[in-house]
């Protein structure tokens, strides 16, 4: 609760609450969480643990995986107060499989969850990340195909995009692809930071340049879209409040 009211008191209006190393608050307790960010006008995203992997052919992993997901999402509906919060994960890795196989499998995964949140009544969507490492699924590309082919959302993560292209991003590109995907015109849950990068990828999140919040902020305004951004830097409030600061100098 603390944190919350830290987050009003920064002037900042979004959070993402984070299970990444396990999903351990009840659903009394998110009720209760969602309940004062609704008070506050404070909205809430929710990210799903590390430890998943949609591209497996081991059932084991495939079933935990999803179950995982499935926490999240259980307590992303009590977290959303009422309101849809989108509960955004790392899909998966490529493996020894092909990219156009490990695309169905994960596909398949979707959708079987996605009817599982039908049937529960979660107020919950599902927004799959690009993801910053050559060997993880989830290029842009491949996202939204599967916003376009499934309903569900896209996480785009800005600083992934770099690393997997070299710490190349052309901004009009990535949000005319984000055009095709029908939840992506409603909004986006996006995620930006510094990025160090290999030719493999994504090596460690960095504090964010100015420089490339105003690049980013200059296309979000140009292209007019509605996206909630949270910065995932060693310093994310005070990413956040810089980010903040530079949005109101450009208004």
């Amino acid at each position: 609760m603390e944190g919350l009211h830290r987050i009003k008191q920064l002037g900042l209006d979004a959070v993402e609450v984070e299970f990444v190393y396990g999903v351990r608050m009840t659903n009394a307790q998110a009720k209760k969480v969602g309940d004062e960010a609704k008070k506050l006008g404070i909205s809430i995203s929710v990210h799903a643990p590390y430890y998943i992997n949609l591209g497996s052919t081991d059932r084991k992993i495939l079933s935990a995986s999803k179950k995982r997901i499935l926490d999240s999402c259980e307590r992303g509906h009590w977290l959303g107060a009422g309101e849809r919060v989108y509960v955004v994960f790392h899909p998966g890795y490529y493996g020894k499989l092909a990219p156009g196989q490990c695309y169905e499998i994960v596909k398949r995964a979707i959708v079987e969850m996605q009817k599982a949140i039908r049937q529960k009544k979660w107020n919950a969507i599902l927004a799959p990340e690009t993801t910053g490492k050559v060997a993880q699924f989830g290029n842009l590309d491949e996202l939204v195909r599967l916003s376009k082919e499934t309903g569900c959302a896209v996480c785009v993560d800005f600083a992934h995009l770099k690393a997997r292209h070299n710490g190349k991003i052309d901004y009009r590109e990535v949000f005319e692809k984000l055009k095709q995907s029908k939840q992506a015109q409603k909004h986006i849950p996006a995620h930006m930071s510094g990025i160090e990068w290999t030719e493999r990828g994504e090596k460690r999140h960095l504090v964010t340049k100015e420089s490339d919040i105003r690049e980013l902020l200059r296309w979000v305004k140009k292209c007019r879209v509605d996206i909630n951004i949270i910065n995932e830097s060693p310093d994310p409030c005070g990413d956040s409040v810089k980010t903040m600061k530079i949005l109101k100098s450009m208004s």
